[in-house]
């Protein structure tokens, strides 16, 4: 048996090894003693290999998917080993013959479909990442449900576009990226091919040519597809057709920026706290994953956009038709993943009912829907997809019980007179059960003990058991019974009557089970004929509840619905964050709105203020709202008017990333030379407190500069909030730039805090007022004040940190500057005949260059 482990073993490579030992799953060596301390199980041994106690634990199979869930979570990949043949087979090829065993399936955190495992309301993304030239090959699959996309990426976006799908799993060919959160592999690069990928795809969904992808994104389906059959052991799991993904189609948002922004996770981790949490009403698992997939990648199409907005407004509007549809959809099933179940060979007879009851109930929603008037563009692609499978949902209708079970091994599960020859074996089953019945009061009038009972177990099957003190009547040789088996309390007889009835209820119990499994064979094969139609339909009740459920949202909280213009423009009337709204109102506090007008004669916004004052909260939910409207959901504002944003970029709060040697200034500088180099005119960017962290003529001289470069370069629409107060004169040199602050004011010594956004710059910083909010000394506080009065004395006479600003060139000035002396000096370098210098003119001509720096 220890030669068969090792054997497995060694194919499974770096997985976990479960190995199937009647009904435990047994772990050895060092797989046992990395799942014990995982699991919290007990680490025991057995026997020995090289001398040494080998070390075991072991989980039973009826909990292991609990156990796998946690060691999924911890990080592991787990290879199944399951038993091929039954003891009695084994037997037969000789007494000491090992029951032979094989891997019939490598769980990893990225192609989970079992139910237990997984997260209803979270997409479960398998990514594989394919470096072919300039760009990066992506294919994205979610096995549970079988979405399919492939994209191709440049090097710069691969962040973003990872951030976007937040993978379970990455395999890659080549180095990997870094990815917090997901299992990573390394795979070979001969899986990569996009040749031999281009004739699997063809094979598999029946395309005539693939000219909608690249080559890149070719050789990434290759390298998931070989990695799919790999793990399920040559059986691919359910893929719908791939989907080709522009990046272009919907708006880039890197990690950094969703994390600041917490769009579908704090940054605490989990859902609370996050815009998905607040915005979140719908009523489906199907539709929660859709809702987050939407927040993730708002679109960047104005006619996509308007059609979602159009059937969130009809239903808006409509609050029986919404109510009754939410009602609805409320009790359907997850059709998508219980196709998924059934695709993989891990469904049973509760999944084909599930496909029953929920198309069943997706017609009677077309039906009704069907009737509205004014329906909306979106509806009318919805609706086919709903209705088209009364063939197979009658089948199933006939076919199975109203409440099939989920393990299919105890039969019952076919719903009576769908077979005459099942109804006839079930017959005979019952009336050999009954006849058993019969037996058990005639032994009990034949022997006078009037507590026999007739039993079953599944070593010994139906017996005679009577209380040890009434054995010994059974034991005499004339009884007609015999002994099988003495317990504490209990002896066990069998009688030849009994056993004759015995093995009609077991052989007819056993024809019917494997009529059962032959009807269910072809009743999954009748439902996987149509995988595709029942996924669309899966997709199709999920729109419908995003969309009702955004509908349910704007009407709780009294948000609009926001228009597009092809101006770049950011126009918001009474403007409001949802999350701390709605904290907020859970307080029994209200939140005060304010506006924004972003345009391009005034784009960038330079906000002053207290800190608490608000600033933070102003940019942030302006960035929201742009992620609100452009994913086709209604916004927290009176009103909003906005132009496309093809990017969105937040640099706000930061902490030391120390694992990677990071300062927290260090991160903010990495990130805004991101925004600096990749904003556009069309993105929109949020910058709170650029230059902290640093000393303060360092950080006021690296805020005017990142100021003057998106007003003059970049030229986003942009919301900086700062502290230097400095930054205030550019409003004098820059056309674009507006000054505003939130607003403040001191009551008795006291300082009150109005978060209100007005126009013109803050008088001034109330840093000190808002240092006694916090519970400062009072010894401190006085200090401090001592402190700041001699700074600004000295500041007024001398000019201070603002000394020489208003002399200071333009951006553009300033550059042209700084490459003329660079031109100096390439010109003296480029008239060097470098093989005629001797040593001391080569010395020479190094202090003219130095002092040509100089200058």
């Amino acid at each position: 048996m220890m030669a068969q482990y090792l054997a497995l073993k060694a194919e499974a490579e770096d997985c976990l090894l479960f190995y199937r030992m009647g009904d435990f799953f047994e772990l050895f060596f060092e797989d046992a003693k990395v799942a014990a301390a995982c699991l919290d199980i007990a680490l025991t041994a057995r026997g020995e290999h090289d001398g040494a106690p080998i070390p075991m634990c072991g989980v039973p199979i009826h909990a292991a998917e609990a156990y796998l869930a946690r060691l999924i979570k911890a990080g592991h990949r787990v290879a199944i080993a399951e038993q091929t043949e039954s003891p009695a087979e084994a037997k037969k090829r000789g007494s000491k013959s090992v029951v032979n065993r094989a891997i019939v399936r490598v769980v990893t955190a990225g192609t989970l479909t079992e139910e237990a495992l997984l997260d209803s309301r979270a997409a479960n993304w398998l990514v594989a990442l394919a470096p072919l030239g300039e760009k990066i090959g992506l294919a994205a699959a979610d096995v549970s449900t079988g979405r399919f996309e492939l994209t191709s990426v440049s090097p710069a976006n691969l962040d973003a576009e990872l951030a976007r799908l937040s993978p379970s799993e990455i395999i890659a060919a080549g180095s990997l990226p870094t990815f917090a959160g997901a299992q990573l592999s390394e795979r070979p690069h001969a899986e990569f091919d996009s040749v031999s990928a281009e004739r699997r795809l063809k094979e598999r969904f029946g395309f005539g040519t693939l000219d909608s992808f690249d080559r890149p994104a070719l050789a990434a389906a290759g390298g998931m597809l070989a990695y799919l059959e790999e793990v399920g052991r040559e059986t691919l799991p359910f893929l719908r057709p791939p989907v080709p993904v522009s990046s272009s189609a919907h708006m880039m948002i890197d990690a950094s920026t969703r994390e600041s922004l917490e769009l579908v996770a704090a940054q605490g981790g989990g859902r609370p706290g996050s815009l998905l949490q607040a915005v979140d009403r719908t009523v489906t698992g199907a539709g929660a994953r859709l809702l987050a997939a939407d927040i993730s990648a708002p679109l960047t199409h104005r006619h996509a956009i308007e059609a979602r907005l159009d059937l969130v407004a009809r239903l808006e509007g409509d609050s029986t038709l919404r109510h009754w549809l939410r009602t609805t959809l409320k009790a359907l099933p997850d059709l998508g993943r219980a196709l998924g179940r059934l695709v993989v060979g891990r469904g049973g007879p509760r999944d084909l009912g599930l496909l029953r009851d929920g198309l069943d109930e997706a017609r009677r929603l077309h039906d009704r829907l069907a009737v509205l008037g004014d329906a909306p563009p979106l509806l009318a692609e919805l609706l086919p997809a709903l209705t088209g499978h009364g063939e197979l949902v009658d089948l199933l209708s006939r076919a199975l019980v109203p409440s099939p079970p989920i393990d299919a091994s105890q039969g019952g599960y076919i719903a009576e007179g769908y077979d005459a020859a099942l109804d006839a074996l079930r017959s005979t089953g019952g009336e050999g059960r009954r006849a058993i019945a019969a037996l058990e009061a005639q032994y009990r009038a034949s022997t006078g003990i009037a507590a026999l009972k007739i039993r079953h177990n599944n070593v010994l099957g139906y017996h005679v058991e009577v209380p040890a003190r009434h054995a010994d009547a059974l034991m005499a040789a004339d009884s007609g019974f015999t002994h099988r088996q003495t317990l504490a309390g209990v002896v066990r007889f069998n009688a030849p009557d009994l056993h004759e009835q015995a093995m009609k209820v077991a052989q007819a119990g056993n024809h019917a089970l494997a009529a059962e499994a032959a009807h269910l064979e072809e009743l999954i094969a009748a439902a996987l004929d149509r995988s595709e139609p029942i996924a669309a339909a899966a997709d199709a009740l999920a729109r419908l509840d995003v969309a009702a459920g955004l509908a349910e949202r704007a009407v709780e909280g009294g948000w609009s619905r926001p228009s597009f213009t092809d101006e770049p423009c950011f126009d918001v009337e009474g403007g409001r964050h949802p999350v701390v709204e709605e904290a907020l109102r859970a307080r029994g506090e209200r939140f005060v709105a304010n506006d924004l007008s972003l345009g391009e004669q005034k784009r960038l916004w330079l906000v002053t203020g207290p800190n608490m004052g608000g600033k933070s909260t102003f940019l942030r939910q302006n960035a929201l709202i742009a992620v609100l409207a452009q994913a086709g959901a209604y916004v927290p504002a009176a009103r909003a008017k906005l132009g496309l944003v093809d990017r969105l970029f937040s640099r706000v709060g930061a902490s030391d990333n120390l694992a990677r040697g990071r300062s927290t200034f260090m991160v903010e500088m990495v990130e805004t030379a991101a925004i600096l180099a990749q904003a556009t005119p069309n993105s929109f960017v949020i910058l709170d407190e650029v230059g902290r962290g640093t000393s303060t003529y360092d950080g006021l001289a690296i805020a005017w500069a990142v100021v003057e470069w998106v007003h003059d370069r970049c030229r986003s629409r942009c919301l900086f909030a700062t502290h230097y107060h400095e930054l205030t004169r550019l409003a004098e040199r820059l056309d674009a730039l507006s000054l505003h602050h939130v607003r403040a004011r001191e009551w008795k010594g006291d300082l009150v805090l109005l978060h209100e956004v007005a126009p013109g710059p803050a008088d001034r910083s109330y840093g000190i007022a808002v240092a006694r909010l916090a519970g400062l000394p009072p010894a401190v506080l006085a200090r401090a004040k001592s402190i700041l009065a001699k700074l600004e004395s000295g500041r007024a006479a001398t000019g201070g940190i603002a000394a020489g600003l208003d002399d200071l060139p333009l951006f553009a000035a300033a550059q042209e500057e700084e490459e003329a002396q660079c031109d100096a000096i390439r010109a003296a370098v480029e008239s060097l005949d470098v093989d005629s210098l001797s040593p001391r003119e080569a010395l020479d001509t190094l202090y003219k260059l130095k002092a040509l720096a100089r200058e």
